[in-house]
């Protein structure tokens, strides 16, 4: 998929310690339900990883930093944020630029 120059992306991963999966799982199903309904989420995907137990890859596109803000800022205050407290996370973020 082709992204407009100012797209805010994100990539990366979270890696769910085992004893944490089951609960995280369930948790996450809403939390992508809720960001993929925000205004200017092009799109939000977590995936498990198939190669390490645990790991959902990241991927998130937002049509520009003000929709990621709000993206970051409702997701803080949501029962997910709760949920996933303490998770490592590795994520590397952009701006899509004109090529």
């Amino acid at each position: 998929m082709e992204l407009k120059p100012g797209t805010y992306r994100l990539e990366g991963y979270i890696d769910v310690p085992l004893e944490r999966l089951e609960v995280i799982e369930t948790a996450l199903q809403e939390h992508i339900r809720l960001t993929r309904e925000e205004p200017g989420c092009i799109y939000f995907n977590v995936d498990p990883c198939p190669d390490n137990q645990g790991r959902f890859i990241v991927s998130e596109a937002f049509v520009d930093e003000a929709a990621f803000a709000f993206h970051q800022e409702r997701g803080g205050n949501s029962p997910w944020a709760k949920i996933s407290e303490g998770i490592p996370r590795n994520f590397k973020k952009w701006v899509v630029e004109e090529r």
